[in-house]
């Protein structure tokens, strides 16, 4: 569904990433890992074709399709998502109205209220959210959990063939983790995605189970493997593969 082909990328004159080849399946998990600075965020914002970024070499293929030079807006509308590391403030915003004219811009026919309406609680509910959240500005406000909690409820409307969740568990507490990742879960139970979890630490794949893990090195792609892979690197972090990060912030 997903192919990164010898992708490079630099920002402002430096390269970041310097080759990167991935793959995701439909229905596929692939956990994307690496220390700080290592590029995983920077492929998150190349894959949605943020224009600050610049590709100097290599492809994204989409569904069979060159994606390497659309716009945000096209790929958004093929099906492709990203949950922010730090979801932006929408002051004025609802998050009713947010999602009703995201997933409009998706449909040939327009949601109406009523039925958009329906719709949202229903996968309100299947996240244990509160009702009284979709009346809120859109992250105005939010604690961090909330952040998070909204992009998830954002894959659950939308319901994209392919989610780049980027760090996803960043600054969440257990409790908060354990809710994001069930939530992940209960989606994937109803509808079938292809997922690229881009992750610093282990902590979320407690919940949601990899079929790979890739871990990425300055701008690299220096290993790959199995979900037992990550466990690994919950151990001994990521010296092995080239990088000064200590194992025991790898268990932070």
């Amino acid at each position: 569904m997903l192919e990164v082909r010898d992708l490079h990328v630099c920002i402002e004159g430096k390269e970041i990433l310097k080759g990167v080849n991935l793959q995701v399946n439909d229905g596929e998990i692939v956990a994307f890992m690496g220390p700080n600075g290592s590029g995983k965020s920077t492929l998150s914002y190349v894959l949605m074709g943020h224009p600050k970024y610049e590709i100097t070499k290599g492809k994204i293929i989409y569904n069979g399709e060159d994606i390497t030079n659309m716009e945000p807006d096209e790929r958004a509308k093929r099906g492709l998502f990203l949950s922010f590391q730090y979801p932006h403030e929408i002051p004025g915003v609802s998050v009713s109205n947010f999602l009703r004219t995201a997933l409009n811009s998706k449909r040939k026919d327009p949601i109406n209220v009523i039925d958009f309406r329906k719709l949202l609680i229903e996968k309100i509910d299947l996240l244990k959210m509160d009702k009284s959240f979709m009346n809120r500005y859109l992250n105005e406000g939010f604690s961090g959990g909330e952040k998070k909690r909204a992009e998830i409820l954002q894959l659950a409307v939308l319901e994209p063939k392919m989610a780049i969740l980027d760090e996803t568990d960043s600054g969440l507490d257990r409790d908060a983790l354990k809710i994001v990742g069930e939530g992940v879960n209960k989606i994937l139970e109803k509808n079938r995605m292809g997922i690229l979890l881009i992750t610093h630490y282990n902590r979320i794949l407690h919940y949601i189970k990899p079929d790979k893990v890739m871990i990425m090195v300055d701008g690299k792609v220096v290993h790959q493997g199995g979900s037992e892979l990550a466990d690994e690197i919950e151990a001994s972090g990521y010296a092995r593969w080239g990088s000064q990060e200590l194992a025991s912030e790898a268990e932070v």
